[in-house]
């Protein structure tokens, strides 16, 4: 007899890892219950209900007056697609950005700084009567803009900027918005400084260093996190307000955006295309300020 020398062929290595993939891809589809299926559902579906007033106004920004009156918000703009609002919208407000610009760069500077320094009193140096002023601080942190309004208008029509030179009355408004700043200022830089190393500090008063040194040469320079917080809250904060803008401005050359984005509405008719647009367009910059600096913002509100 001779011995059968035949073997079953051997199964032949998964080379590509297929099938490695696909019990990867079956353990995430096992994963998948039906209450997880409805949670990501209800997510998505907040999502969209959050994001469609903004889909519904970048459509309406792209149409023309007919189109946007014969067609669903929501519609895309295929008929009737036109720019001329944005065009009509940046004209109208290239003048009033460049106020809102010259107003907002300083005074979230002015804020930023000034609550750097009062920060760095409150923490870094002994003195009496302290805490009645950080007490202060916290106060007008939660003082609403309406409790100020009419006491605001009375102060600055004494001092009469405004009558000493046409810009005056933004200039009124960036003292307005600096000293209104500078409490919030104030306290995330406090919560900050608390957390700095008090042995580097103390070690450079032994070494004869002056508190003005010591903030210029080593809390400053530690401090560049929380600016990008600050000077990023304040400019947000300064470039959408309208109720202090509201108030004290009267000159329409000195209009800032957000008054001037009102003013699109018109008295009579209201093209919404171009006021859309012009929301948009106003909104522009606190975008990038977010965009750019987003980075040293998450990073100095973890610090």
């Amino acid at each position: 007899m001779t011995a059968d020398t035949t073997t079953e062929p051997e199964p032949e290595d998964d080379v590509n890892g297929d099938g490695d993939d696909n019990d990867e891809t079956q353990g995430h589809l096992a994963r998948l219950s039906p209450g997880r299926i409805a949670l990501y559902g209800g997510l998505l579906a907040l999502v969209a209900a959050y994001l469609s007033p903004l889909y519904s106004g970048l459509t309406t920004a792209f149409k023309s007056q007919d189109a946007y009156r014969e067609t669903s918000p929501l519609q895309p703009p295929i008929d009737g697609f036109t720019v001329d609002p944005w065009l009509t919208a940046a004209s109208e407000l290239a003048f009033a950005m460049l106020n809102s610009f010259a107003l907002t760069i300083p005074a979230a500077v002015l804020s930023a700084l000034f609550g750097s320094l009062a920060a760095y009193g409150l923490t870094k140096v002994d003195w009496r009567g302290q805490a009645l002023v950080l007490v202060l601080f916290l106060a007008a942190v939660f003082i609403p803009y309406q409790a100020v309004l009419v006491p605001l208008r009375q102060f600055w029509s004494m001092v009469g900027l405004s009558q000493i030179h046409p810009r005056g009355e933004l200039v009124e408004l960036l003292i307005t918005h600096v000293a209104y700043g500078i409490p919030i200022c104030t306290i995330l830089f406090r919560s900050y400084y608390q957390t700095l190393d008090g042995e580097l500090i103390e070690a450079a008063r032994l070494d004869g260093a002056s508190l003005a040194r010591i903030y210029r040469k080593i809390v400053l320079p530690l401090s560049i996190p929380m600016f990008a917080v600050t000077l990023i809250y304040q400019f947000t904060q300064i470039w959408n307000d309208f109720l202090f803008a509201l108030v004290l401005l009267s000159n329409r050359a000195n209009y800032v955006v957000t008054l001037e984005l009102n003013a699109l509405a018109g008295s009579m008719a209201t093209d919404y295309s171009v006021q859309m647009a012009g929301a948009f367009i106003a909104a522009l910059p606190t975008i990038l300020v977010y965009i750019l600096f987003g980075e040293q913002f998450a990073k100095g509100q973890t610090m």
